[in-house]
């Protein structure tokens, strides 16, 4: 069987991609791009099987070209399955036709790698969590795939991003979270006009927010929500532009506390429209640390506005993709002399995990779509993406350790660092007091990696082999470090 075999998932992602190039565009009389989409079956004998977007039919999706017109006789149990784009979900096709993630399911497909999402926002990640909600196995393609799947993809993402809701709601409508529904004690006039309105400045909306042509926009975004003859927002609709949002959800806002060197704190709980909340915590930071890295003089304005931007992008991940089904927790900014640390509750959305953030190539995927895009259109946010190439770069222009992600329930927990040494001060002190003199210098050195071999590491301190391997060895029992591979090719990646 394949699955006790061992394969290389990226040479099947790579074959996916290439058969992705192969499809064939339907004309349309609407002007709507069709995506360019590739699907491989890795079977449990090793025979491998490919189909593209009209490849039989026109406008016959890669994964029913693949599955019923190619194997609808066969049995692919222990099969795998590899496809550049999400498969639709229940609902996204016109009755009777079967989405593609019933379809794998029905197929008893048990493992799916996923290329990209379904960019459009009433559709994303619920193809996915179809998938996974029947016991299907889901796995994303490496980030660098994922970005020439986008760049292929450009003109059908572009139109995705703003394409209408379907009409009609199927009996299996996938949910993503519960405030997809609507709050039946708040109404319109709990949104902000304000904020509306600079939603629809930025996103380029030409309805006026008064007009029913943009409540109509709230509704396909579902933001809006219709009960009979009212309109009523969404839970997701209240977080982004409600003007007291904790007033029905106690879990919304961020938190933040500041813990001066003298033992003194301040508090400021940031509890308005979420769309406003990083701008405003970042004002509240600049007022109260105007200089929140150590610097020279000739430097600091330049790097503090660098680790200001860093700042910014861990609170839009924190507010944007965090499990708002905990309702006992709240997002929160909490800085000391050493650390900026910032805690959104919730696991990373499966099957990211902590381990990918931490090496920054984590795979693009949304837990909040809605949110996502809302935050995209208002340019808070990478379209796509979870900000980590921006805080990886930021962090590297400042000269300062890489941020690092940690998991403490229910909180995924991010730490920035305020200066080169905070990465090593910030350690428990049992842990500093093991290390020697020439080890902490060389944990300051590695805290600006990702990870690192015994081959760097000796270069870099100009070290004998030995003393290096001795060292890493030592990280890795103080938990600093784990080892990754074996002989030559062996890493070590923060734990």
């Amino acid at each position: 069987m394949t699955g006790k075999k061992k394969f290389d998932p990226r040479k099947f992602m790579e074959k996916a991609i290439a058969v992705m190039r192969q499809s064939i565009s339907e004309p349309r009389a609407d002007g709507k791009a069709s995506p360019l989409v590739g699907a491989v079956l890795l079977k449990p004998d090793g025979n491998i099987e490919m189909a593209h977007r009209g490849e039989l039919r026109e406008g016959d999706h890669a994964e029913f070209t693949l599955l019923e017109r190619k194997n609808r006789a066969n049995n692919l149990n222990g099969s795998i399955l590899f496809a550049t784009l999400e498969p639709c979900a229940p609902g996204a096709r016109n009755h009777p036709k079967l989405s593609c993630a019933e379809r794998i399911v029905n197929a008893r497909i048990k493992e799916v790698w996923v290329g990209i999402e379904d960019p459009d926002p009433t559709v994303d990640r619920k193809g996915i969590k179809f998938l996974q909600d029947n016991g299907v196995t889901v796995h994303m393609f490496e980030r660098d795939l994922q970005e020439e799947i986008q760049a292929a993809n450009k003109e059908f993402i572009a139109q995705a991003m703003e394409r209408k809701a379907v009409a009609e709601e199927a009996e299996n409508e996938v949910t993503l979270s519960t405030l997809e529904n609507p709050i039946a004690t708040a109404d319109l006039q709990d949104f902000s006009s304000k904020v509306l309105e600079r939603y629809r400045s930025l996103a380029k909306m030409e309805e006026a927010v008064s007009s029913e042509a943009f409540r109509r926009r709230l509704i396909q975004q579902g933001l809006l929500k219709t009960e009979g003859a009212k309109l009523l927002p969404s839970g997701f609709g209240m977080l982004l532009f409600g003007k007291s949002p904790r007033d029905v959800m106690p879990q919304a806002g961020l938190l933040g506390t500041i813990h001066y060197p003298d033992g003194t704190e301040e508090v400021r709980d940031f509890d308005g429209p979420m769309v406003l909340v990083p701008e405003q915590a970042i004002q509240w930071l600049k007022d109260k640390l105007p200089n929140p890295i150590d610097r020279s003089e000739a430097q600091r304005k330049e790097t503090s506005g660098k680790f200001y931007e860093l700042v910014r992008e861990g609170i839009v991940n924190a507010l944007v993709h965090r499990n708002y089904d905990i309702a006992g927790a709240k997002c929160q900014l909490v800085v000391t002399p050493d650390t900026y640390t910032i805690k959104s509750p919730g696991a990373p959305v499966d099957p990211i995990t902590v381990d990918q953030l931490q090496r920054f190539d984590a795979p693009m995927l949304s837990r909040n779509p809605m949110l996502h895009f809302v935050f995209a259109k208002m340019e808070l946010a990478e379209e796509r993406g979870l900000g980590l190439r921006s805080m990886k770069n930021c962090s590297s222009e400042t000269g300062l350790p890489l941020p690092k992600y940690g998991w403490e329930n229910p909180y995924l927990v991010l730490t920035l660092y305020r200066t080169v040494k905070s990465a090593t001060l910030s350690l428990n002190k049992a842990v500093v007091d093991e290390m020697t003199v020439e080890e902490q210098n060389g944990w300051t050195f590695l805290t600006g990696l990702t990870g690192t071999t015994q081959s760097e590491y000796s270069r870099k301190f100009g070290v004998t082999a030995r003393t290096a391997q001795r060292h890493l060895t030592h990280f890795v029992k103080l938990g600093l470090l784990r080892r990754v591979g074996r002989g030559p090719a062996t890493e070590y990646l923060k734990s």
